[in-house]
């Protein structure tokens, strides 16, 4: 059951840990000719295969299998992972010090400072909070003016914006980079300073009013503001690689063919195992051999233990594969027409138990293998939780998925009129126009879940 809810990615490390482990367990395909192609692939037996001697295994403490493993086949690629050598966010922070003209006491103010900056670029502590970290933990007293000015001197270092405490005041600071004569540029920067609520709020008619300008400028003003970095420590973590990307690799694929589905598991979810002979053999020495001393008794069921692991891993490896594949083909069978058009409204309610009834296996099976896996699809690669939806019924009693709801909601909010965006209500208007009897509180729901803000906050100018 835990291997079954491994993703693709951690599989091949689950395996790679089973094999250092167990001597007994090697990749590669179960036949074996009479001689066996070595890592060098001549296909002759090296001297140390010749020579093999049990008793390496078993006379010492430590056996040599603990500290000497041999596990990559001729087809291996060899995967080392460089070491970035580039500088953190922080140390690029620091290293800017240098070229400003500091005292020593102002020195270990600003690598407080600096400390305290998150990855994003903004300040989350407090002055007064900073001042008491460096009294009780650094012995050094100052006074918040002192860490204001030396904290002013951190928010002139790239990238502009840094050493901000809130958004507008990190907004801001980059304005005062831009040119001065530009009025876009003025008009944006009096709206931070004096209507920033209003601004977030998209209150442009109270701002208009306000300033006394027109659509064009304000329009103008904005476009300004919306060039900023809200989060300018993410423009350093980009350009020196320390931002983890996740690679996401299906575990399935499922492409069409003349009207026909055809599934199939990604070759790396179905790895090529096998025990090893060498231990086959020793094992069968042993059993025919003499087994009256203890240490060959201990040798006997070392041997014995390492080969019955080898099997049951192979053994739950290959029902992990059939389990994965057998509940998959029943998800492209109940939502084959989904599969066949891509249209996310021909996607029908299925929920756990529905796949579980299918496929006589227990839900908690079944949330195992949906969860952290993916199938690509003529349409994309996607999670296998997107096509397990709660169902809902039309005006004519028909079932729904929710998902074919949530669809017709993101249509309705792309195409609509920026100016009067569709509130709620109207949506659950439209909703009810189309057979879905739904509440207003549930389409807010439906709409939090998309990620779509209020129609207030959608207004464009």
């Amino acid at each position: 059951m835990k291997l079954l809810q491994v993703p693709t990615m951690e599989l091949e490390q689950r395996i790679k840990e089973e094999i250092e482990e167990n001597p007994a367990l090697e990749e590669g395909k179960e036949e074996v000719d009479e001689f066996e192609q070595d890592d060098y692939g001549d296909g002759e037996v090296t001297e140390a295969e010749e020579n093999f001697d049990i008793n390496d295994y078993l006379d010492d403490d430590l056996p040599t299998y603990k500290t000497s493993v041999s596990n990559h086949s001729a087809d291996d690629e060899e995967k080392a992972i460089p070491l970035s050598g580039g500088k953190s966010f922080h140390e690029i922070l620091v290293s800017q010090l240098s070229l400003r003209k500091l005292q020593s006491k102002e020195k270990a103010i600003a690598e407080n400072i600096i400390g305290n900056i998150d990855d994003d670029g903004y300040l989350r502590r407090d002055i007064e909070d900073i001042v008491d970290d460096l009294a009780f933990s650094f012995n050094i007293p100052c006074e918040e003016e002192e860490v204001e000015d030396v904290l002013f001197t951190i928010q002139d270092f790239e990238p502009a914006g840094v050493g901000a405490r809130d958004l507008r005041e990190c907004l801001l600071l980059q304005l005062e980079r831009l040119h001065h004569g530009d009025i876009a540029v003025y008009t944006a920067k009096k709206i931070l300073e004096k209507s920033f609520e209003e601004f977030t709020k998209k209150h442009y008619d109270k701002i208009k009013a306000k300033f006394e300008i027109s659509d064009d400028d304000l329009k103008e003003a904005i476009a300004v503001i919306l060039k900023l970095n809200p989060k300018p420590g993410n423009s350093l973590k980009e350009s020196t690689n320390t931002k983890n990307i996740q690679q996401i690799i299906p575990d399935f694929i499922l492409s069409e063919e003349d009207g026909d589905l055809r599934l199939s598991l990604n070759a790396r979810n179905a790895p090529q195992l096998k025990v090893s002979k060498s231990y086959e053999n020793m094992l069968r020495n042993y059993a025919e051999g003499a087994k009256t001393s203890k240490a060959d008794k201990e040798a006997l069921q070392f041997v014995k233990q390492k080969l019955d692991g080898a099997k049951w891993f192979i053994d739950a490896i290959q029902q992990r594969q059939q389990t994965l594949l057998y509940t998959m083909q029943a998800i492209v069978d109940y939502q084959k027409e989904y599969f066949l058009t891509g249209d996310e409204t021909n996607l029908r309610p299925m929920i756990l138990k529905d796949i579980a009834d299918i496929v006589e296996m227990d839900i908690s099976t079944i949330s195992r293998v949906a969860n952290s896996k993916y199938v690509q699809t003529d349409f994309g690669i996607m999670s296998l939780k997107f096509f397990f939806s709660e169902s809902l019924s039309t005006s004519s009693g028909e079932e729904v998925s929710t998902r074919e709801v949530k669809k017709i909601l993101q249509e309705a909010v792309d195409n609509e009129e920026k100016k009067k965006p569709l509130t709620d209500q109207k949506l659950t208007e439209l909703l009810k126009s189309k057979g879905y009897n739904i509440a207003r509180r549930t389409v807010a729901k439906y709409r939090e879940q998309l990620n779509i803000p209020v129609a207030r906050l959608r207004k464009e100018l």
